[in-house]
């Protein structure tokens, strides 16, 4: 019952092995699989949608509304962090304040479908 996420190119290994490892989360990260390693955003948007999994990433482009329209996504979270401590510590944000109820601790899954979030330290802005 982890929340399940696509993790793209951009994100530095240290952070997707916290997701895994200290977040417990399903993660699909590209750089592992032959066929994603250099598909174009779109791809990774559409397939994250497919496999029902939260779009996570460092890159605004996803931002791009005409490109990568919310109505038709999987749910965005677009990370801005200086280092990647400082990432790690926004994803422990995003596990607590995104993919967890507040009251029962359960996961919620899919969250943000059809919506794009930015999360910086300190908070998200949409």
């Amino acid at each position: 019952d982890a929340p399940r996420v696509y993790v793209d190119a951009n994100l530095p290994l240290g952070a997707v092995h916290a997701m895994r490892h200290q977040l417990h989360w399903d993660v699909l990260f590209v750089l592992e699989h032959e066929e994603l390693r250099r598909a174009p955003d779109l791809e990774h948007f559409r397939r994250a949608l497919d496999l029902g999994r939260t779009l996570i990433t460092l890159d605004h482009d996803f931002f791009n509304d005409v490109r990568f329209p919310p109505s038709s996504g999987p749910g965005v979270i677009v990370c801005s962090a200086p280092d990647e401590a400082a990432l790690i510590r926004l994803l422990k944000d995003i596990d607590r304040t995104i993919f967890r109820d507040a009251e029962s601790k359960a996961t919620v899954h899919s969250p943000l479908l059809g919506r794009k979030i930015e999360m910086v330290p300190g908070g998200s802005s949409e």
